[in-house]
């Protein structure tokens, strides 16, 4: 049996299954049937509304549609914040911008990278003079 703090509360409970305690994970529930209940009456809202009439955080909102535990297909306006800009997204974790920008600084990297290897690589062959310092009188 393994020991932890809840993330949510503190409290210490017996690890098996969750992450969290058992009032918290009842409390995860609650909020989990509290937005599934307002998406189904409401099958047009956004996030923010969502989170403003139930009163359940978008941390919370965007961990369940993460988890597929609520679904964007029958949701057309729900969308979830971009993990670096913050701007709406419906699928993944990063925004096409983020993403593109990602991928150049990546390949900017492997560039500077080869670059030095190659350099380095040139240095590697040469050799060099070096005449000692003598102390004068």
């Amino acid at each position: 049996m393994e020991l932890a703090n809840c993330p949510r509360c503190g409290k210490l409970f017996a690890r098996h299954f969750r992450d969290v305690c058992q009032n918290c994970y009842k409390e995860l529930e609650a909020e989990y049937e509290v937005c599934v209940e307002y998406l189904r009456k409401n099958k047009g809202a956004t996030i923010t509304e969502l989170s403003e009439d139930t009163g359940v955080s978008i941390k919370q909102i965007t961990r369940f549609i993460k988890e597929g535990r609520i679904s964007l297909y029958n949701a057309p306006n729900l969308s979830y914040p971009c993990e670096v800009c913050g701007v709406l997204i419906r699928e993944g974790n990063i925004c096409d911008s983020c993403r593109s920008r990602l991928r150049s600084e990546v390949r900017h990297l492997e560039a500077a990278e080869a670059g030095k290897e190659r350099n380095h690589e040139s240095k590697a062959g040469q050799t060099y003079q070096i005449d000692r310092l003598r102390e004068r009188d």
